[in-house]
């Protein structure tokens, strides 16, 4: 995700979507609290739901750095552990989570945590 410039146009369409996608959801739909972290319903997946309820605070700080675009030396810095340990986390969210790996990770975390303004 370093690769990605801030202005890239494939960003701002993102963040449109995800804007669009929070507005969908409305007030109808109460926003989910992963952890110390609150979500827009629209934006979790059904079927993780259970799961991500279920991950630990550590799983969900990193997931949540990953959404932000950061890379794994970053978490560790700015989670104060170290970088294995950051990929130990990660690496129990996919298997948790039953994903293919850390794209899919990536791209959940994204869905998730993104900031649509």
């Amino acid at each position: 995700m370093s690769g990605i410039a801030p202005e890239d146009p494939r960003l701002a369409a993102i963040a449109a979507l995800l804007k669009a996608s929070d507005a969908v959801a409305g007030p109808s739909a109460p926003p989910v609290t992963l952890g110390e972290h609150i979500v827009e319903a629209a934006r979790v997946p059904a079927r993780h739901r259970a799961t991500l309820l279920k991950l630990t605070p550590a799983e969900l700080t990193c997931v949540r750095f990953l959404g932000w675009g950061r890379a794994n030396p970053d978490i560790a810095t700015l989670l104060l552990i170290s970088e294995n340990t950051v990929r130990v986390h990660l690496s129990n969210v996919c298997r948790k989570l039953e994903l293919d790996g850390m794209r899919e990770l990536a791209a959940l975390a994204g869905l998730l945590f993104y900031p649509s303004d």
